[in-house]
């Protein structure tokens, strides 16, 4: 296993959507193969946001599910696609989207130093607050209250790291 510099933890091919998720690649480079990213991805190539996301960042991504995406209220989803909604849904998507590789460690560290909560700055412009509510288990909430979990956490891209969550965060 190789070693990413920034974090000495190791780096391994976790599955993602039932698909391999290469630590060489960017991160449109692997959402576009799990399964259960099919919505995410839609939505980022509908918000003009893929030649972003394949740049050098480096990015935290908070990946919300397919599932995540149904838990929306009905015709959200397809709403935010609209052509006339790009501005809203490219809020949306860069909410949950951090500058820097902010892996687990890092992440800890912050809720640490910050007596239990840490607050992220999106690139969206709004902030995220991350706890620990036990150990190992990583929650954000976001600006109107909305929590979502890390589900599966670390899956690092040759531009960040992904951490899949089980909601949409809403700015």
């Amino acid at each position: 296993m190789s070693q990413p510099a920034a974090t000495g933890m190791p780096m391994t091919d976790p599955m993602v959507g039932g698909a391999a998720m290469y630590p060489q690649r960017n991160i449109i480079q692997n959402a576009v193969n799990s399964k259960d990213h099919t919505t995410l991805v839609a939505a980022v190539k509908a918000a003009g946001l893929v030649d972003t996301l394949s740049g050098p960042g480096p990015f935290t991504v908070f990946a919300p599910t397919n599932e995540a995406f149904a838990m929306l209220p009905a015709g959200t989803v397809d709403t935010l696609l609209q052509p006339q909604n790009k501005p809203q849904l490219t809020k949306v998507l860069t909410y949950h989207v951090v500058a820097g590789t902010m892996d687990t460690k890092a992440l800890t560290a912050a809720i640490n130093t910050g007596g239990g909560r840490a607050t992220l700055t999106t690139v969206e412009g709004e902030p995220l607050t991350v706890t620990m509510p036990m150990a190992g288990t990583i929650v954000l909430t976001d600006a109107k209250g909305g929590k979502a979990t890390v589900t599966t956490a670390n899956v690092y891209q040759s531009n960040g790291v992904i951490h899949v969550i089980d909601h949409v965060l809403m700015p």
